[in-house]
């Protein structure tokens, strides 16, 4: 997660490309992505004077219905005792909606700790970096679903 700038390094346009740095700077966006099971959660946070979160272009209490799913996704922001005084837009795909939160939840995390390295170790001891590698088990061959086998018979 390494932002790069460019900087003009021709004499005549020197300071027109410092001016060009600073507005850049003001309205830079953090990314991260974040994962669960098989959905995927691209996150952009932006520091801004008033909060907003947006999911797929909808308000977040619109996108995630429940009382839980909204908690799971705003726990980094709880547990950190952060101010959301972000702009945060997510654009997430795939995958149940409970994943979805989930992988949501990933993907700030992600972005915080990027975002300012103190919170790091809080987020890391709460176990919203590690990606929840539970999956579906693939179906095998012969069988009905992954593990489970067909009526045994005699005869």
């Amino acid at each position: 997660m390494e932002v790069t700038e460019t900087t003009v390094t021709t004499e005549t346009s020197k300071t027109k490309g410092l001016i060009d740095l600073e507005l850049k700077n003001t309205d830079r966006y953090t990314e991260a992505v974040g994962r669960r099971k098989t959905s995927t959660a691209r996150v952009r946070l932006t520091p801004a004077s008033k909060s907003s979160f947006m999911v797929n272009d909808k308000d977040a209490s619109e996108y995630f219905v429940t009382e839980e799913l909204l908690k799971t996704v705003n726990d980094p922001f709880l547990k950190t005792k952060l101010d959301s005084k972000f702009s945060i837009t997510v654009h997430v795909m795939s995958g149940g909606i409970h994943s979805q939160a989930e992988a949501v939840r990933h993907g700030i995390s992600r972005v915080l700790a990027g975002f300012d390295e103190e919170l790091r170790s809080r987020l890391k001891k709460l176990g919203y970096l590690k990606r929840d590698p539970r999956m579906k088990e693939r179906r095998k061959f012969g069988l009905k679903k992954a593990r489970k086998a067909p009526q045994w018979s005699k005869r």
